[in-house]
């Protein structure tokens, strides 16, 4: 059965067991950072399994897109050396959210097993694990499913720490989890290994298929464990290892999918095809690892997720490389893997043209960086030395992108030992720092069970309503007095929660003897929002009848910022083209900022054209409506779904004439002229591929243009300027004078440096035959050296002179000879040994030479080592 095929034929058993089919998500997780990655089937349900989030399904099943090459699942160092490690692999799963529980799941997962209408494997090649506490899993499967008794495997905490057990699953350190119970396919005694729980478990015998996980608990920071509202069930099979078992295969690299990725890397690498090379396993794996990620939004960089798929593109190249492929060929697998997977997944399709230059562009990168360390690791080998030093190796590696295996094979070739240890420990003072620095961290939410609070805030800015839960320092009280900061759920509310990039509403909550200060307004579940802020006097109780009113001259502001986002969204489309997708933005009272993806800075020409694209939409003045629809009737609509987003079955359509669809749940104008005026105010990169504009509007606008006249103003008093239309001529002038200024100073420091080099003559050492001028002057810029050099050495016919500056922490060198001198002293021979001393490299003529560096404190004992240079040459 075909790998396609099997996916096909999962969803739809599940489909007819009642479950939902809901699409994959995004392998960049919405709004979670204690993820890297998506890296299981259920990360995009975890708020349903917590209770934050509810879906109009019990059960559901997907074919998620999965990456491990990062945090706490990482098995990057394990692809191609093993049958069943991938960076990027595919997990099928069947959900249920509080509706049923281990016996069916547990019985659904054999049905679709060993049935004769799905996939009919031999029961007698099954069994089972369960955590060694859970009886009711065992009891299940041997009373009710039938499976022996010798068939059934408990394992305990076998990884040092309760509930640290191959059969006690969690998503991270925090988050859902719960005991698993996993299914095993015994490949037969023919095959080295042994049962799970035994010394052999290593082994290709018995391979891992399926892991039913019953969802408990919920763990916190603190490492405690919090029983679910409703226990659930979570399950996963991966796609490629169950694929190798129905086409009688021991390593997912035989499986129909791979064998043709193989043999598409085996085309561009110009070698035979082999299922056998680890190199051409590592190509396969690693195209669709970063064909995917780049396909979800992730591009090349210096740090998060972008450094990982960084790794994972260079580690490909440098397989390649070791395979004799000098050249980019990378991306040229694309194709091949859209032939594979783009029916299945037509983000693929779509992002086609981005993904290949986004590889095309980073195969080139690397080879700068292959040429740059080659050059570093050669200097440090030239010192002579048996052992490279783990600091070189990891700085290498790490500054400088070069690949370990890289090093070591260089090493290998020229018989020199690598302090691993070294290596080792610097990779683990970074580890630390790392974790130290981390982003991907969680915090604490409110506890919270009860009824949803209803936003009223698309139509009424004061509303009264009703106290339903309070908190003060996180906990849940039944009142707050004077002067305490705590949060205030409400059963109606007029103040938005901070989504979507909008920031939350502030405002006040108010009886007749009590006012609570609101200073900010977040979600504590999706449909639960609390207040937070300060009582200012009185007291509040659960229960009370409140006045809830928003600062509505904030709230007016932030809307015009969040409309003009959306029209400067769709006119950066217009302009730059499609692939503009937003990677985040802000919407503030303030401004709205707004990061997008896009190669290179836009030109002052494109950033005049989205300013009057918004303008003109602005002035039209259209109706902006908002309309409720489901998800999949939006998008046929035309309706534009934002990147990283996480949206339901039903979602709010906001239209603003024919300007810009889009789906949004934040607060918005009634008609686009109410946004008054856009202006830019910044367009500056912020990571390899993103850009980010800073832009106001309204007020915003007319306060940037008086404080630019402001500015306008002072500048022409300042120059003394008669008109605005001076300024330009009068900074002109001032520049050239000041250029003037400077020559004449360069020229009064030439003739001091000049005269200085004259009197060098007199302090000449003799060496042999030659006499030496060898020092530095102080103020002279490379060109003074050279003019004071080349006089120098045309009085006399033994002159050997080497000169030195610093200026701007740099230093400049200039060497020279006399003729007579020069076939054996050689000018170009001499600054290149000193300018290696001070970071540099430089030659020249056997007479004349300069040369610079970048260490201006080694420049003294640099000068001090040519008394003996020059002597050596005579000897």
């Amino acid at each position: 059965m075909k790998t396609a095929q099997i996916r096909t034929n999962f969803l739809k058993f599940f489909e007819q067991q009642g479950h939902q089919i809901v699409a994959s998500s995004s392998l960049v997780p919405f709004n979670d950072p204690t993820l890297l990655f998506t890296n299981a089937g259920m990360n995009q349900f975890k708020d349903v399994f917590l209770g934050f989030d509810e879906r109009p399904y019990k059960r559901a099943t997907t074919s998620q897109k999965c990456v491990r090459a990062g945090g706490k699942h990482n098995d990057l160092e394990n692809v191609g050396y093993t049958a069943r490690h991938h960076t990027f692999f595919e997990m099928l799963g069947n959900f249920s959210f509080g509706d049923y529980f281990k016996k069916e799941a547990l019985t659904f997962a054999w049905t679709f097993l060993t049935s004769p209408q799905w996939l009919n494997l031999p029961k007698e090649k099954l069994l089972a694990t369960v955590y060694a506490d859970d009886d009711e899993a065992f009891d299940i499967w041997h009373k009710v499913i039938g499976l022996p008794v010798d068939r059934i495997i408990r394992i305990g905490d076998n990884k040092g720490a309760k509930y640290a057990s191959d059969n006690f699953w969690t998503m991270g350190d925090t988050g859902p989890c719960g005991p698993c119970s996993e299914i095993f396919y015994d490949h037969g005694e023919e095959i080295w290994g042994g049962p799970p729980g035994s010394p052999e478990e290593d082994g290709d015998r018995f391979v891992e298929i399926w892991n039913c996980v019953f969802m408990q608990f919920n763990r916190d920071e603190q490492g405690v464990m919090h029983k679910l509202p409703k226990p659930s069930v979570d399950t996963g099979m991966g796609l490629e290892r169950i694929s190798a078992v129905l086409q009688h295969v021991h390593s997912n690299y035989e499986i129909d999918l791979f064998q043709n990725l193989i043999k598409a890397a085996a085309r561009e690498t110009n070698i035979p095809f082999s299922l056998n090379e680890p190199s051409l396993k590592v190509i396969a794996d690693h195209i669709r690892a970063c064909s995917f990620l780049i396909a979800d939004g992730v591009l090349p960089a210096n740090d998060g997720r972008g450094y990982v798929l960084r790794r994972i593109i260079r580690r490909a190249i440098r397989h390649g490389y070791k395979l004799g492929q000098k050249q980019a060929f990378f991306h040229k697998l694309v194709p091949d893997l859209i032939t594979e997977m783009g029916e299945a997944f037509p983000e693929l399709v779509t992002r086609k043209n981005t993904i290949i230059e986004a590889l095309e562009q980073e195969e080139t990168r690397f080879a700068q960086t292959l040429e740059t360390g080659m050059e570093l690791l050669e200097k440090a080998l030239q010192e002579g030395q048996k052992v490279l030093s783990g600091e070189v190796i990891f700085k290498l590696y790490d500054t400088y992108g070069f690949p370990f295996d890289l090093t070591a094979d260089i090493c290998r070739e020229r018989q020199i030992e690598m302090d691993e240890a070294g290596f080792e420990k610097e990779m683990e003072a970074q580890r630390q720092r790392a974790r130290a620095a981390s982003s991907f961290k969680t915090s604490a939410v409110l506890e919270y069970t009860g009824e949803d609070t209803h936003f009223e805030g698309y139509t009424e800015n004061t509303v009264s309503a009703k106290i339903i839960a309070l908190y003060k320092n996180g906990e849940a009280v039944t009142q707050l007095n004077a002067e305490d900061e705590g949060s205030v759920v409400l059963d109606h509310t007029p103040f938005y929660a901070e989504s979507g990039g909008q920031v939350g509403d502030i405002g006040e909550i108010y009886t007749a003897n009590a006012k609570f200060s609101v200073q900010d307004t977040q979600k504590i579940k999706a449909a639960v929002f609390a207040q937070h802020g300060q009582l200012i006097n009185g007291s509040l109780k659960v229960g009370d009848t409140v006045t809830a009113q928003i600062n509505t001259e904030l709230r007016a502001a932030s809307m015009r910022n969040h409309s003009a986002t959306h029209l400067m969204h769709k006119a950066l489309r217009d302009i730059l083209g499609t692939h503009v997708e937003q990677k985040g933005s802000l919407v503030t009272p303030e401004r709205t900022r707004f990061d997008f993806a896009h190669p290179q800075a836009m030109t002052e020409d494109q950033i005049k054209q989205v300013e009057k694209q918004v303008n003109l939409a602005i002035l039209a003045n259209v109706p902006v409506a908002a309309n409720l629809m489901s998800y999949d009737d939006a998008i046929k609509s035309g309706a534009m779904a934002l990147f990283g987003e996480k949206y339901g079955d039903e979602v709010r359509v906001l239209k603003m004439g024919d300007f810009s669809t889009e789906l949004c749940g934040g607060t918005h104008v009634n008609r686009t002229g109410d946004i008054g005026s856009f202006k830019i105010i910044s367009e500056i990169g912020v990571a390899a591929g993103v850009r980010r504009i800073e832009a106001v509007t309204g007020l915003g606008v007319l306060a940037l243009l008086q404080e630019n006249e402001a500015l306008l103003r002072t500048t022409v008093s300042t120059l003394n300027a008669q008109t605005n239309a001076d300024i330009l001529p009068k900074i002109n002038a001032l520049q050239n004078s000041h250029k003037a200024l400077e020559k004449d100073l360069q020229k009064a420091k030439a003739e001091l440096a000049k005269h200085a080099g004259s009197a060098l003559l007199n302090d000449a050492q003799t060496i042999g035959t030659a006499q030496l001028i060898c020092t530095e002057l102080k103020d002279a810029n490379a060109a003074t050296l050279r003019e004071v050099a080349e006089a120098l050495k045309d009085k006399a016919d033994n002159i050997v002179v080497l000169l030195a500056s610093v200026q701007d922490n740099k230093v400049s060198l200039c060497a020279a000879v006399s003729k007579t001198l020069s076939s054996t002293i050689k000018a170009g021979d001499l600054v290149k040994f000193v300018a290696e001393q001070v970071g540099g490299k430089g030659g020249g003529r056997p007479d004349l030479a300069q040369a610079g560096g970048t260490e201006p404190a080694q420049l003294a004992q640099a000068l001090a080592s040519v008394h003996q240079w020059v002597a050596d040459q005579q000897a």
